[in-house]
């Protein structure tokens, strides 16, 4: 019985190539994956108790929930409700920006993932020609007909590399994408956050306000959707 190190040697030197990448996108992964727990869960609720403290008129309150959250949602709260008492473009300009910082420290390493999913086959698929060539020049050189064992022997080691690199293709395709789904709720969360705090504290103002316009997506609503605050 061979061993996963038989395989190594016997698909190439670009096998190696493959483990590294592997390795990479196993540590790109549970970063991510730690990341995204660190988070906690989604701020829908939490959203829904600060914006009560708010139509409370505890505003104080409200912004002291923002800074002990890590949620990245918590994070744009805590700016919009520091800038309250500043003119409103100085308070667009920092909510955009934060929002920004944000979302680049929520997608981060993401094209890493991205970047093997789709590197990762053509590697293999180049090793596989390679190892087809050296295994064609070997078969000519066979004195007399060759056997079907030589053929197939070249063969399947040539396609060891094809076999790896989808093995290690497929994970981080679909982690990349399951993270950037991730990533595309939180920008939406985002921008619902900022649009209620405008109604709850510029009542009739909505999506018209210079902050409202703090566009990252297409809104989704919460579940319970609730986009003005009384």
């Amino acid at each position: 019985m061979q061993t996963l190190m038989d395989y190594m040697i016997k698909g190439g030197s670009l096998m190696w190539v493959l483990l590294g990448f592997s390795v990479v996108g196993v540590a790109v992964i549970l970063d991510r994956l730690a990341t995204y727990l660190s988070y906690g869960f989604g701020p829908d609720e939490w959203l829904k108790r600060v914006l009560a403290e708010i139509e409370a008129g505890r505003v104080d309150q409200a912004l002291a929930m923002a800074r002990k959250n890590r949620h990245p949602v918590a994070r744009v709260v805590e700016v919009y409700l520091e800038n309250l008492s500043r003119p409103a473009k100085v308070r667009v300009d920092n909510v955009k920006r934060e929002g920004a910082l944000v979302l680049e420290r929520v997608e981060k390493r993401l094209r890493i993932l991205a970047a093997i999913s789709h590197l990762a086959p053509l590697v293999g698929l180049l090793g596989t020609v390679t190892g087809m060539v050296v295994a064609f020049a070997q078969i000519e050189s066979i004195d007399g007909a060759p056997k079907p064992s030589d053929l197939a022997g070249g063969i399947w080691e040539a396609l060891l590399t094809t076999v790896f690199g989808l093995v290690v293709a497929i994970p981080c395709m679909a982690a990349y994408h399951a993270f950037e789904s991730h990533a595309d709720k939180i920008a939406r969360r985002m921008e619902l956050a900022i649009t209620a705090l405008d109604d709850a504290l510029q009542p009739g103002c909505g999506r018209e306000c210079p902050v409202a316009g703090f566009q990252i997506g297409p809104l989704q609503p919460l579940k319970d959707d609730y986009p003005t605050v009384a």
